[in-house]
């Protein structure tokens, strides 16, 4: 896979596991980063904008819906949404509830502008961490 091939994997790979599908792109980035595929910069930035991209859309869904559906981590997450505001958006890459907080920001029409920035940091602290361990483990 020549590295153009691998940054647009990536970067699929990373928005389609920031929606309401499965994925997995932490697993793709590592693998990326032992076979050399691109700079570890370029990978981690295609993933925070494909994984931010893939939030935001969460966060569009969000806005489009009347009602929400009970499911499990509802309530803590809207209580988590309420008190924290487009902040609680940092915890945006956990599994699970992660996708809800972004459907929750776009329904509870929380600022656009800082439910990106919350976002782009949160999805970014994630890949960073990832890389730096990733890349300790090349290097022992």
């Amino acid at each position: 896979m020549n590295s153009i091939q691998a940054i647009a994997a990536l970067f699929s790979s990373s928005f389609l596991s920031a929606t309401l599908l499965p994925g997995s792109s932490e697993i793709l980035l590592a693998i990326l980063l032992i076979n050399g595929s691109a700079t570890p910069a370029t990978l981690v930035l295609t993933a925070t904008l494909g994984n931010t991209l893939g939030g935001l859309t969460n966060v569009v869904i969000g806005r489009l819906l009347p009602t929400l559906k009970p499911q499990p981590g509802l309530t803590t997450a809207l209580n988590w949404s309420k008190r924290f505001g487009p902040l609680v958006l940092l915890l945006s890459w956990l599994p699970v509830v992660g996708d809800l907080l972004c459907v929750l920001a776009g329904w509870l029409r929380m600022p656009l502008a800082l439910v990106g920035l919350f976002l782009l940091v949160g999805k970014a602290l994630r890949y960073i961490v990832l890389t730096l361990i990733t890349l300790q483990g090349i290097s022992s």
